[in-house]
């Protein structure tokens, strides 16, 4: 039975005009994605990325303004016949960031990926003036990039 999965993701940008991004493992797959995931049955979209943010991160965050919110249909890439519903917004953290990052895309330590049907994640920052869509691996969050960069040249 095909169901709808609604994941909220978030912008996170630090001091030094740096976008943090996830590099993931998962099922033998490698992704670059914005920070965030699935929402659960009772919670809001905010308190949803608040709670991804302080379990995948550990950072106490608030949520800004919506970006986005996904407008046609997008299939799952993990479930065939699934859809996607994704909702971004910008995240401020609340405190100074305690984070451990690492300087190059899936640099990850062997045993990170040493089951293909594993999951591992490891998080980077990436300079703004650096950043473009394409480094990007999910469909949705290459158009929530496009439309940041978009917005941010014309402020």
């Amino acid at each position: 039975m095909a169901k709808i999965n609604v994941r909220v993701y978030g912008i996170l940008l630090d001091s030094r005009q740096r976008l943090l991004v996830s590099d993931e493992f998962i099922r033998g797959g490698y992704f670059t994605k914005l920070p965030g995931g699935g929402l659960e049955f009772g919670e809001g979209t905010r308190d949803c990325l608040k709670r991804e943010f302080m379990e995948e991160t550990g950072l106490s965050v608030n949520i800004g303004d919506h970006i986005y919110t996904t407008d046609y249909y997008q299939p799952s890439a993990f479930h065939p016949g699934d859809q996607i519903i994704s909702i971004y917004y910008y995240v401020h953290a609340t405190e100074p960031m305690q984070l451990e990052t690492k300087d190059r895309p899936f640099d990850f330590a062997p045993h990170q990926v040493a089951d293909p049907q594993g999951e591992s994640e490891v998080f980077r920052w990436i300079l703004w003036e650096q950043v473009h869509e394409d480094i990007m691996t999910l469909p949705i969050d290459k158009i929530v990039v496009r439309k940041v960069l978009e917005q941010h040249s014309v402020a």
